[in-house]
């Protein structure tokens, strides 16, 4: 048995499916993987994702610390309000994990990270922090609902009352407020509008019941997967981990170079990456064909192995198999896909595939 969130009873009494992700019994689906994917790109979804790792960092040097921590820098951060994408990298510069950093003032911030690399993580936090005058509090009294699709807001302020509602429809994207004790986040994980409401866990079955009877129906990591996947958004563990650099993984616009006195873990070896310019290149790629993409998979050019797929799977949007993947950097246009022996045709494609419920490519 996993860990449960608040939700997990939730979840057994609609009927989901449970599996284990990261230590955690959480829902893949409730019946249909594919309808709870259009249900999020054509109205709205409700996630349960009270498993992601919330961490609360305060004192004097937080800023300090987190610009020492992270590849981009927090320092941009100029209104209250306001988040950051980020990665924090090892002193190789490879991927210990990806976050967003929320910011109150120079002195509070709040990440969130993965659930999979909460341990790895914490120590990480706990043992760059000693140099610093910050604090580092992990919050496991919070749970974390995110809503997402183009009428996630609209639905989400009729469901949880007018002042989320004024939360919601005012804020702009990668911001958020705090209502009484709930923080509500314009972000998320799928490529279309909504957000994501962190709340104390003894109110989040209440929340996600009212959301539920408004319209919202749950949605399972399932669909959240090939929700991600059709945004062109990396999933940590599949497309990068402690041993893939931001360059290597599409990620190189999260590098913040400017100012150039700012040291940051990994900043030196990026540096004699980039130098070196031995980098990947990270693309999407479209199957022409029949068939199923998946991780592992070997790209090939001209009868040469050039790369391979890190994540792929059927598109519902498109009606395509599409896959993110690493190749050499001189590749690009048509390519071939081993799978199961055979080298199936396939087209090399600028992420994402489909932004805001519209196909970002021509599919024939």
């Amino acid at each position: 048995m996993g860990q449960k969130t608040p939700l997990y009873d939730e979840h057994v009494a609609a009927g989901a499916k449970m599996i284990d992700f990261g230590g955690w019994d959480m829902p893949l689906h409730y019946g249909s993987q594919v309808e709870e994917h259009h249900q999020v790109r054509r109205d709205a979804g409700l996630f349960d994702v009270s498993h992601m790792t919330v961490v609360d960092l305060a004192g004097p040097q937080a800023q300090d610390f987190l610009r020492y921590l992270l590849a981009n820098d927090v320092a941009r951060l100029k209104a209250p309000g306001r988040a950051l994408y980020s990665c924090m990298l090892n002193a190789q510069g490879a991927v210990l994990d990806d976050l967003i950093v929320y910011y109150f003032d120079e002195r509070r911030y709040r990440l969130v990270v993965n659930a999979a690399t909460r341990v790895r993580d914490l120590a990480w936090l706990q043992t760059q922090a000693v140099a610093f005058d910050v604090g580092v509090e992990e919050r496991a009294d919070l749970a974390m609902i995110a809503v997402q699709g183009p009428m996630a807001c609209v639905k989400t302020g009729a469901a949880l009352g007018e002042a989320v509602a004024a939360a919601t429809v005012l804020q702009k994207p990668f911001s958020f407020v705090v209502v009484g004790e709930w923080f509500i986040a314009r972000t998320g994980y799928t490529g279309e509008d909504g957000c994501e409401i962190i709340l104390p866990a003894g109110q989040a079955v209440a929340a996600w019941r009212r959301l539920r009877d408004a319209g919202v129906r749950p949605v399972g990591l399932g669909a959240r997967d090939t929700l991600r996947l059709e945004a062109g958004l990396n999933l940590y563990g599949t497309d990068m981990d402690e041993h893939t650099t931001p360059l290597d993984c599409g990620l190189a616009w999260t590098v913040a170079w400017q100012p150039e006195a700012r040291d940051f873990i990994g900043r030196a070896a990026l540096a004699a990456q980039q130098q070196r310019g031995d980098s990947a290149r990270w693309v999407g790629l479209v199957l022409e064909g029949k068939g199923v993409l998946r991780g592992r998979q070997t790209v090939i050019k001209n009868g040469e192995a050039v790369g391979e797929i890190t994540s792929g799977s059927f598109s519902p949007t498109l009606g395509r198999a599409i896959a993110l993947a690493r190749l050499r950097a001189d590749v690009g246009g048509r390519c071939e896909v081993e799978v199961r022996g055979r080298a199936l045709p396939a087209r090399v494609v600028q992420p994402p595939f489909v932004r805001r419920g519209r196909p970002c490519i021509d599919v024939e």
